[in-house]
């Protein structure tokens, strides 16, 4: 069964798409019909098909997160006990737990089934710049 592994470096919080990495992947594996598998191996940012077209989708999604999570240091988040990491850590790993670390998407005809406008992208929760290393699996 395929599998590989990519790194995206991130630079502050946002998301950062892989969608062409990954059907790359699908593409080079022969695999005709089956499921990717996509898991990031990291507690404080996540993974979300999304759409692609639009910029501000991605935007707003940012600015949502960042209202519904703020900075541990924000008075509202003041039953914050994590924060050795800093004032970003704790409220990534709440929105890591919002939202996922692993998705799935069908192939079909050697490609994965995405719909016109879905990417793929990571979701970094922290500010400061990581290396975040994904994993694609085929199964078939």
């Amino acid at each position: 069964m395929p599998q590989k592994k990519i790194t995206i470096a991130t630079h502050a919080q946002g998301l950062y798409e892989f969608t062409r990495e990954a059907a790359s992947f699908v593409r080079d594996s022969g695999v005709d019909e089956g499921l990717l598998t996509v898991f990031v191996r990291h507690t404080s940012c996540s993974l979300l098909v999304q759409e692609n077209a639009d910029p501000d989708v991605q935007r707003d999604l940012h600015v949502f997160f960042s209202r519904l999570v703020p900075p541990s240091n924000d008075p509202s988040m003041r039953w914050v006990i994590h924060t050795m990491e800093g004032p970003d850590d704790m409220p990534a790993h709440i929105k890591s737990a919002l939202t996922q670390v692993s998705i799935g998407i069908p192939v079909s005809a050697g490609r994965m089934v995405l719909g016109t406008w879905q990417g793929i992208y990571l979701f970094e929760h922290r500010d400061q710049s990581h290396r975040r290393e994904i994993v694609f699996h085929l199964s078939s």
